[in-house]
């Protein structure tokens, strides 16, 4: 691809991590007030883990990020939620997000 997104509109919080919360790059969902957990397959998610530290999450709520995907999504507004193992999956019940390129096992989508 000719065009770089990253760093577009990029919004980050950090959360208390739940203590199974242990890898980067998962989608995320509430699960407490200011507490993050990694999704179960099927959640909504409010966004991306970017780092988890010392009981701490940083979250990336909004903006461009490439996320792990569980097949080639359709590009354009995509109804997506959390799938199996810590990836994004296509999902009639998920929230909208632009999906700007996608492959069989990543996407570039905007949150």
């Amino acid at each position: 691809m000719n065009v770089n997104f990253n760093g577009y509109n990029e919004n980050v919080a950090t959360f208390v991590a739940d203590s199974k919360l242990n890898a980067v790059g998962v989608p995320v969902k509430i699960s407490a007030d200011g507490t993050v957990a990694a999704c179960a397959s099927g959640d909504k998610f409010c966004g991306i883990c970017v780092a988890v530290r010392d009981g701490y999450a940083a979250v990336q709520l909004s903006g461009y990020v490439t996320v792990k995907t569980s097949a080639k999504l359709a590009l354009g507004f995509t109804k997506l939620a959390a799938g199996a193992s810590g990836v994004v999956a296509a999902s009639d019940s998920g929230r909208e997000h632009l999906v700007i390129n996608s492959t069989a096992s990543e996407a570039g989508i905007i949150l």
